[in-house]
C-alpha cells in the first residue's frame, strides 16, 4: 500500500491537509515517499491528567498534537521517528483501558485507545512501519529508551523519601533518569544526559549517584584502555601519581531506581506495604 501512495495526488492532498491543519506552528511534513497511512484520537497520559490527542500515523515517523478544533486546527506538534520507537502493551487500570506505551530515546509516554480492536490495529500497522523501515536501513530495534513520567495524581508524596507531602506551597517534580515523583530536596541534583538534552537535567538524588557512579566506571575504563596503548609503546615509561580514592558501593534502602511503575499492575499505595 505505501508503494501504491507514495507520490500520488491523493496522498499529497492528505499530508497537505494535515500541514493546514497545525498551520504555522508545525512543521512541513510533505517529503518524497512520505505517505500518510491513518490517523485517529487517542488519550495520552500526561502529568496532570489524561488528555485527547490528534496522532498521525506515516510510514517513516509518528506526528501527534493538541486538537483546538477537531479536524480543522491543531496545534504543539510532535515528530517521532519510527526507526526510534519501540511499543510495550500494559494492562488496564480503573481510569484507562486498552493502554500501551510509545517509548523512544528522548521521551516515553502512555497512551489509551477507544477499544481493544482499536489499540490492536494501531500496534499492528505501527510495529509493521517500525518493520520495514528497520529492514531498509540495517538498524537494530532501539534499547535504550526515556522513563515515562510518572502522573502527578499517582501519588501525595514523594516516592523517594516517602515523608514529603505535596501540596499548593510543596511543589512535585519529575526525575528526568527514572521518572518519579520527587520532593525538591530529593531531586536538587542536576546532570547532563546528552541523549535528553544538551543541558544538564533535574534527577532525583538515587540517579544523581548512580549516574555519578556510571559516569566514573566509565572514566576508569577509558584510562585503562589508555594505559594498555602505553604499555604496547616501547620505552614508555609512565610518571608516578597519586593513588585515588576508592569510595565504598553507595547504599540505598529506597526502591530501586529500575523499579517498573507501569507494568507492574498494582496501585502506587502498595509499595507502601
Amino acid at each position: 500500500m505505501v508503494d501504491h501512495l507514495a507520490n500520488t495526488e491523493i496522498n499529497s492532498q492528505r499530508i497537505a491537509a494535515v500541514e493546514n491543519c497545525f498551520g504555522a506552528s508545525g512543521q512541513p511534513l510533505a517529503v518524497p515517499g512520505r505517505v500518510l497511512l491513518g490517523e485517529g484520537i487517542l488519550t495520552k497520559e500526561c502529568r496532570k491528567k489524561p488528555k485527547p490527542r490528534i496522532f498521525f500515523l506515516f510510514n517513516d515517523i509518528l506526528v501527534y498534537g493538541s486538537i483546538v478544533i477537531n479536524k480543522r486546527k491543531y496545534n504543539s506538534q510532535h515528530i517521532i521517528p519510527l526507526e526510534d520507537v519501540t511499543l510495550e502493551t500494559l494492562p488496564d487500570t480503573l481510569q484507562m483501558k486498552n493502554r500501551w506505551m510509545i517509548k523512544t530515546s528522548k521521551k516515553s509516554f502512555v497512551v489509551s485507545a477507544a477499544s481493544l480492536t482499536e489499540r490492536k490495529e494501531w500496534i499492528s500497522h505501527l510495529e509493521e512501519c517500525i518493520r520495514h523501515l528497520l529492514s531498509k536501513t540495517g538498524r537494530q530495534p532501539s534499547t535504550e529508551h526515556a522513563a515515562p513520567w510518572i502522573p502527578d495524581k499517582a501519588t501525595d508524596i514523594c516516592m523517594r523519601c516517602t515523608q514529603t507531602k505535596f501540596s499548593t506551597l510543596t511543589r512535585r517534580h519529575h526525575c528526568r533518569k527514572c521518572g518519579f515523583v520527587v520532593c525538591g530536596d530529593c531531586s536538587r541534583q542536576r546532570f547532563l544526559m546528552p541523549r535528553l538534552s544538551p543541558k544538564p537535567l533535574r534527577v532525583c538524588n538515587l540517579c544523581y549517584r548512580q549516574l555519578l557512579a556510571e559516569q566514573k566506571k566509565e572514566a576508569e575504563a577509558d584510562c585503562r584502555h589508555v594505559e594498555q596503548y602505553r604499555s604496547a609503546i616501547p620505552g614508555y615509561e609512565p610518571s608516578s601519581g597519586d593513588d585515588s580514592d576508592k569510595s565504598d558501593d553507595y547504599k540505598v534502602d529506597q526502591w530501586p531506581a529500575d523499579t517498573e511503575f507501569y507494568t507492574s499492575e498494582v496501585s502506587w499505595s502498595s509499595f507502601h506495604s
